[in-house]
């Protein structure tokens, strides 16, 4: 899971991974994160996600990063989105109203980066990591931030299929935050019927979703 992984796939069009509808679980679960119009939002790995532009769409201010400019790129693009692109320090920053997109690596983001975010919804980014960097990934999250988390993550067979994306249950989501955190789980839903994964032979898909506070 080499950075080269990803910049190929973003490179060659090849984003499986990407839903192209907002999640059912952000729509659901929204609101236990108390946002306000104007407040900040962080998206880690966000990709071209269309849960960035719902969340725009609720008066938030969006952050996200991906270590492809493309998937910024992208995103912007499609929704007719004029944008500047710069240099800052270890990344470059696409920036549009309501938007600031960082292509690079998330854990060379630093705190004065993400400034003011009130929120972080991780929808893809957890279960894009492999087991061994689990730890580091939810270690830097609580530097960064101490605003709630919006966690969803996914369960499946684990034999089915190669990852990404990794099924991560409750236990290690409760095991990465729980010393630091204290972890709700707020429901889950059989998805498979709607899921890409199917053609890979995936049999059997729940997703969760955890407020992590």
């Amino acid at each position: 899971m080499k950075e080269e992984f990803w910049l190929e796939r973003w490179q060659e069009g090849s984003t499986p991974w990407h839903e192209g509808v907002v999640n059912a679980a952000l729509k659901r679960h929204f609101n236990c994160l108390e946002l306000r119009p104007g407040d900040s939002v962080f998206v880690p790995l966000c990709g071209k996600a269309e849960d960035m532009w719902w969340l725009h769409e609720r008066g938030l201010h969006v952050l996200g990063v991906d270590l492809s400019p493309i998937a910024g790129r992208t995103f912007l693009e499609a929704h007719g989105r004029d944008f500047t692109e710069t240099r800052h320090r270890r990344h470059s920053v696409l920036e549009s109203p309501g938007f600031r997109l960082f292509a690079g690596d998330f854990f060379t983001l630093d705190a004065a980066d993400l400034e003011g975010v009130k929120a972080v919804y991780d929808r893809a980014a957890l279960v894009a990591v492999p087991p061994d960097m689990r730890q580091r990934y939810a270690r830097r999250l609580g530097e960064l931030f101490e605003a709630p988390i919006l966690l969803i993550s996914m369960v499946y067979p684990e034999h089915e299929i190669d990852g990404p994306p990794f099924p991560v249950a409750e236990p290690e989501v409760r095991a990465l935050f729980d010393e630091r955190r204290r972890v709700r789980h707020l429901g889950e839903e059989d998805i498979i019927g709607r899921s890409d994964l199917r053609k890979r032979g995936v049999t059997r898909l729940v997703e969760h979703a955890y407020l992590i506070e």
